[in-house]
């Protein structure tokens, strides 16, 4: 299962993508799909056709993942109630 995440590039706006598997501790590479900017708009560097990307962790500033729809289903959210 793929999951959405966003993607922060070291001097370049972030991109929201999909990954099948999150990188390990010892990655020197990240891999994802469907690169867009944030407001779903196609990334400039993007060529058309391409479909897969691959980029060194070296330009990764860091990645934020973020959760599902079932996982958001199963969090217990606490209130203070008055």
């Amino acid at each position: 299962m793929a999951r959405s995440v966003i993607i922060h590039l070291i001097n370049e706006d972030p991109i929201v993508a999909e990954m099948e598997d999150l990188p390990g501790a010892t990655a020197t590479s990240v891999a994802f799909t469907n690169p867009r900017k944030r407001d779903g708009k196609p990334a400039g560097w993007v060529t058309p056709g391409a479909t897969a990307f691959i980029f060194s962790m070296a330009r990764v500033n860091f990645i934020e993942i973020m959760t599902s729809e079932e996982e958001r289903r199963n969090v217990v959210e606490f209130f203070r109630d008055r």
